[in-house]
């Protein structure tokens, strides 16, 4: 069956050297540069040759632009991004069938440019954006025009990624992170935050075509939605500084019905059992597969094979899995023609 691995990501390497130029942070440079699957086509081509039937959708592996420049030179390197992903996809359709756009966040005129030059001239199939960025919530009212555009005007998805720095203490009297806590723990919470103040901001009230594709499979709300159900029911009785009165009734739906109208991908490390439980929280077409390659233990390979192994596991029904591979991406990509 052909499958679509809509989340795996790429570093072109000009995006790289501007990476290794100006980032602050000299373990996600040393990352990065080690990867060589980000940066070598030619490698993941030949990686990907053992899955004929999986294409995968290109997306810029962190940092975003933003975090590597201030609003006047992250617009440049959004550019060079999407440049060079577009390069890809046109050199290489049959292996990478789309990208998504890059955009400089902190920047939001110029967001909204290249936004719309790379989905009108480049062929960008969505945007992506942070879980923050810089530190900045993504339901700050400065950063609605993004959310809007996308939706209203090209009528493409968002891939919202998490990020959370080593420099993000776990603890108030510590100053960083340890033992990498801050991505393995702490990039599932930022998803679920972000997902969170997007549900009360109403963001999806005031756009209903709003489509949000959540990485690592919706993060910890599909494990925690019974309480996520039962303690935002009461929204309110815990605060006294902040006044949430009247908020729940504002809303057009419960609070957790929103969060299932996120999308969320398969990237699990392979675990069945949590990949049943957001298939049982979203429900089969809102549950896109991906393999968040290259960043495996085999820089590549592992996840696209326990992917694959961790849906066929569950004993779905044909056409279940037919959505999870291939139908529901098709749709949010805009290629519904393209179904065969």
């Amino acid at each position: 069956m052909r499958k679509i691995d809509i989340y795996s990501h790429v570093m072109p390497s000009r995006y790289l050297e501007i990476m290794r130029e100006h980032s602050k942070d000299p373990g996600i440079v040393k990352r990065m540069s080690n990867l060589r699957m980000l940066w070598d086509m030619d490698a993941r081509k030949d990686m990907l040759s053992q899955w004929p039937e999986v294409q995968q959708v290109l997306t810029l592996a962190l940092p975003p632009p933003e975090a590597l420049g201030g609003a006047d030179a992250s617009p440049g390197f959004a550019r060079v991004a999407n440049d060079d992903m577009a390069a890809i996809v046109e050199r290489n359709p049959d292996v990478f069938p789309a990208f998504v756009a890059a955009l400089p966040m902190n920047n939001i005129p110029a967001a909204l440019e290249e936004m719309d030059r790379a989905i009108t001239q480049l062929g960008a199939r969505g945007i992506q954006v942070t879980t923050s960025v810089n530190g900045r919530p993504l339901d700050d009212p400065e950063f609605f025009p993004v959310f809007q555009r996308a939706t209203e005007v090209h009528g493409v998805p968002v891939w919202m990624h998490p990020f959370r720095p080593a420099s993000q203490a776990d603890y108030p009297v510590e100053e960083k992170s340890r033992f990498e806590i801050w991505q393995v723990l702490g990039w599932p919470y930022a998803t679920s935050v972000a997902m969170a103040r997007m549900v009360f901001s109403q963001m999806f009230d005031r756009l209903p075509n709003l489509r949000v594709i959540t990485h690592h499979c919706g993060a910890m709300i599909p494990y925690f939605g019974g309480r996520a159900e039962t303690l935002w029911a009461q929204l309110g009785s815990r605060s006294v500084e902040d006044d949430y009165n009247g908020l729940l009734e504002r809303m057009a739906k419960k609070p957790i019905d929103y969060f299932k109208m996120f999308y969320a991908d398969t990237v699990l490390g392979g675990s069945a059992s949590a990949l049943r439980c957001g298939l049982d929280f979203f429900g089969s077409d809102k549950v896109v597969f991906a393999s968040d390659c290259p960043f495996d233990p085999e820089e590549g390979p592992m996840f696209i094979r326990e992917g694959i192994r961790s849906v066929e596991s569950l004993d779905l029904p044909e056409d279940e899995k037919k959505k999870i591979y291939l139908l529901n991406a098709l749709k949010l990509l805009g290629l519904e023609e393209d179904i065969k």
